[in-house]
C-alpha cells in the first residue's frame, strides 16, 4: 500500500512546474520542425506556447504559484496567439491563486472543461501487473508506438466527460514527438504478440509524468492499459521518483484504471478559453 498523498498547494506547485517544463520544451522541439510562428513566453511562474497550427501544446500552462500575471503580459500572449489566429487557451489549477480565475473571467475567457490531474507515492513495493497474453517493453518502434497511440486517441472511449477538443491525425502524431522530444520515452504494449497499445514517461525532479497512453480499440477492457500502467510506475520508482501523475478526463475509464492502481485525485484545472476576434 503506498502513502496517501495530499492535494495541497505545494504539491500543485510542483506538479505544475514539471507540466511548464514539459510543455515547453516540447514546444521548443516543434520549434526545430516547424521554425517561424513558434513561440514561448513565460508568465508568472508558467508560460504560453505555441507550436502550430492546432497543435494541443497550444496553451497556457503552470500559473497560480507565482503571482498574478499583469495586464501587459495577458495583452502580450493575448495578441501573439491572436496573430496566430488562434483563442488563448489556460489551464488552471484550482488550487491556483484564486484572483488568477478572476482577472481571466473579466477578461472575457469562458470555461469549458475540465481535466483531472491524479497522482500516487512510489513507496513501497510496486510489482508489474501482466494479464495473460499481455506484454509491455520500451518501444524500439517508433512508427508503431505513434500509429497504435494516434489510432487509439482517433477512438476515445465514450465514458466519463468528453474533451472539447479534437485534433487532427498529423497534429497528434506531430505533438507526441515532440514530447517524446521533451524527453518522453515511449512504451508499446503487445496482447498475443501483436501491437495493443502505447504511452510514454517523463521524468524530471522525482516526478514521473505518464503521458500518451492508449489502447487500441479490438484490444480494449483486456488489461493492457493496466499493464502499460504498472510498468511504467515500476521503472519510475526504480529511477528514483517519489511520484507519478497522470492528467484524465473526469469520470473516463482511464481516471478508473488509475485510481485502480493506487492513483487518488489532486486537483482539478479548469480549461478557460479566450476567443480569437
Amino acid at each position: 500500500m503506498s502513502t496517501l498523498l495530499f492535494g495541497s498547494t505545494a504539491l500543485a506547485d510542483r506538479i505544475e512546474r514539471v507540466e511548464t517544463q514539459m510543455i515547453t520544451a516540447a514546444t521548443e522541439a516543434a520549434r526545430q520542425r516547424v521554425g517561424d510562428g513558434v513561440f514561448v513566453i513565460p508568465v508568472s511562474g508558467g508560460a504560453a506556447c505555441y507550436a502550430e497550427d492546432g497543435s494541443p501544446l497550444n496553451k497556457v500552462v503552470g500559473l497560480g504559484f507565482a503571482g498574478v500575471p499583469g495586464v501587459d503580459a495577458l495583452d502580450e500572449i493575448e495578441r501573439a496567439f491572436a496573430t496566430r489566429g488562434t483563442p488563448t487557451q489556460v489551464e488552471l489549477s484550482n488550487l491556483a491563486d484564486p484572483e488568477i480565475g478572476a482577472t481571466l473571467t473579466s477578461r472575457g475567457y469562458q470555461l469549458v472543461s475540465f481535466e483531472n490531474v491524479l497522482g500516487r507515492s512510489l513507496d513501497g513495493e510496486l510489482q508489474p501487473v501482466m494479464p495473460p497474453g499481455v506484454e509491455v517493453r520500451l518501444s524500439d518502434d517508433r512508427n508503431a508506438w505513434l500509429d497504435v497511440v494516434v489510432d487509439g486517441f482517433a477512438q476515445p472511449d465514450t465514458e466519463g466527460v468528453p474533451s472539447h477538443e479534437d485534433f487532427p491525425r498529423a497534429i497528434v502524431e506531430n505533438a507526441e514527438r515532440d514530447i517524446e522530444q521533451a524527453g518522453a520515452t515511449p512504451y508499446l504494449a503487445f496482447r498475443d504478440g501483436v501491437v495493443a497499445g502505447g504511452g510514454s514517461m517523463r521524468i524530471s525532479q522525482g516526478v514521473a509524468q505518464l503521458t500518451g497512453t492508449a489502447t487500441a480499440p479490438a484490444h480494449r477492457r483486456r488489461g493492457v492499459q493496466t499493464a502499460l500502467l504498472s510498468v511504467r510506475l515500476v521503472d519510475a520508482a526504480r529511477a528514483g521518483c517519489d511520484i507519478a501523475v497522470v492528467t484524465t478526463q473526469p469520470g473516463s475509464k482511464s481516471q478508473q484504471n488509475v485510481q485502480a492502481r493506487g492513483f487518488q485525485l489532486l486537483y482539478t484545472r479548469a480549461v478557460l478559453v479566450k476567443p480569437r476576434k
